[in-house]
């Protein structure tokens, strides 16, 4: 008896109001916005663009739409571009000071923060201390592990 499969059958699971976080990556060819055109971040904001996904694999594999898709929802890593005035500033709490500066990359949990457009950018509102680690480079990160599991 041979089983036939048809993938046109296939259906997303409805996940509420919720935004597929592929849909939440501004291109890394458009520029950041510039200082005057930040908006004001009051408390203990941090203001992150979340970094695009590579479409070609290291020995130069082009990866279909929906593998890049799946590996951008599960994307927790972005650019600094912006500090709340109060971010780091409780000395209890960071007693060693910040944990990242404008500039930095890092990684914060799948489900944390405010996403939202700002002048055409996709990106991500989080507390200062929502940030997990600080990387050098967000492309030594291998977002494709768990897949090839």
């Amino acid at each position: 008896m041979k089983m036939r499969i048809n993938n046109n059958n296939m259906q997303n699971v409805p996940m509420g109001k919720a935004m597929d976080n592929s849909l939440w990556i501004t291109p890394d060819d458009v520029e950041d916005l510039t200082a005057k055109e930040l908006p004001v971040l009051p408390g203990y904001h941090v203001l992150i663009r979340p970094v695009s996904i590579k479409k070609e694999t290291k020995g130069g594999i082009i990866m279909p739409d929906k593998v890049v898709d799946d590996i951008a929802y599960l994307t927790t890593v972005g650019r600094v571009i912006g500090l709340g005035s109060l971010a780091y500033d409780d000395q209890d709490k960071f007693p060693l000071g910040p944990w990242c500066e404008v500039g930095d990359y890092v990684c914060y949990a799948k489900m944390t923060g405010q996403k939202f457009v700002y002048k055409g950018y996709k990106l991500l509102l989080i507390y200062d201390d929502q940030v997990i680690m600080k990387v050098d480079d967000p492309h030594v990160l291998d977002t494709t592990y768990n897949l090839s599991n």
